[in-house]
């Protein structure tokens, strides 16, 4: 064998296995066929699945679960259900020890009880999904490790969402203590900033907080990628909020807006369906199936784990629509 052949067969890599999956982040799920048919077109075999919020009840004192999921329709046998339960970061910075003892066990039986309603036996995987802080990394680090330890969740996989800010910052988020992390590659620009940026996904941004933080990272991480769009509202270019209801058609009416940048629009006259007054700004914020590849082009390298999942951010008929298979199986296959 010659020493370039030798050179090019060591530089080959493996095919990693990449498996495709999405949140389900509603509050109600029941029998949708636009939905079965991208994961059964993508080979999706789970669904992560947000159970609940935690939050402290109204007195302030006991964490409770919030607008937890219901079920009008069992999950297809061919889907696997992951768990996510999000734990809202402030009530970590007033929970005892002893509340967070009880709060794992909660979890664990709040879980169970929503997987059989369901229609599963059991489930391999929870996932917790909390944007902690330096200041409540003890406390949260602490009830993963309370999570680990109860008898359900023996010899099941803990993971825990890591947003771009945790995983730049290791020093002072640190390192949480489960089996693999989640990467959110969204909302990391400044949302509430007038312009024509894209607060959801800008390769410039991402590689602020990447490169070798992902490749030296000390457990295996999966990638979430967004599908989801949103209107960003300014009133004398000082941010108002996200305005509900919104779609590119509306901002297209020409009885109602005017372009006036690339992705920026006017209202022409009140609006108060939108909450928008004459003059109003709003920013149109999508990512594209382009943007979504070219991400995957970037993180690729950077991932050293055999198996990743690529996780898309949600499952949403009115969302995935503006996405063909072949544009998410061809993001998902750039991980290979």
């Amino acid at each position: 064998m010659t020493l370039i052949s030798c050179l090019s067969f060591s530089c080959r890599r493996h095919d990693r296995v990449t498996n495709t999956s999405f949140y389900f982040w509603k509050t109600v799920y029941k029998a949708n066929k636009t939905e079965s048919d991208y994961l059964k077109n993508l080979h999706s075999h789970k669904l992560y699945m947000r159970i609940m919020d935690v939050d402290m009840d109204e007195s302030g004192s006991t964490p409770v679960p919030v607008s937890p999921i219901s079920f009008q329709a069992k999950l297809p046998d061919t889907v696997e259900m992951v768990p996510v339960v999000f734990i809202v970061n402030n009530i970590l910075k007033v929970t005892t020890r002893s509340q967070l003892n009880a709060l794992a066990g909660n979890i664990v039986r709040f879980v169970n009880g929503k997987v059989e309603q369901a229609g599963k036996t059991s489930f391999t995987e929870l996932q917790i999904d909390c944007d902690w802080t330096a200041s409540t990394r003890e406390n949260y680090f602490y009830l993963l490790t309370q999570l680990r330890q109860v008898k359900e969740l023996k010899g099941k996989t803990i993971s825990a969402t890591l947003r771009l800010h945790q995983l730049k910052n290791q020093k002072g988020s640190g390192i949480p203590p489960v089996n693999r992390a989640m990467l959110m590659c969204y909302n990391m620009g400044n949302l509430r900033k007038y312009g024509e940026q894209n607060s959801i996904l800008e390769i410039s941004e991402l590689k602020k907080y990447l490169g070798n933080n992902v490749t030296t990272y000390p457990m295996p991480i999966d990638i979430g990628l967004p599908l989801f769009s949103w209107a960003v509202a300014f009133r004398s270019k000082e941010y108002i909020g996200i305005a509900k209801r919104i779609s590119l058609d509306d901002l297209n009416n020409k009885n109602q807006f005017v372009a006036i940048k690339n992705n920026i629009y006017r209202a022409k006259t009140n609006l108060p369906d939108y909450g928008l007054k004459t003059n109003d700004e709003v920013r149109w914020e999508n990512v594209s199936a382009g943007n979504l590849q070219a991400t995957a082009t970037y993180l690729s390298p950077l991932i050293k784990a055999d198996t990743v999942n690529v996780i898309y951010f949600h499952l949403d008929e009115a969302t995935i629509k503006a996405y063909t298979y072949d544009n998410l199986e061809k993001t998902a296959h750039l991980f290979r």
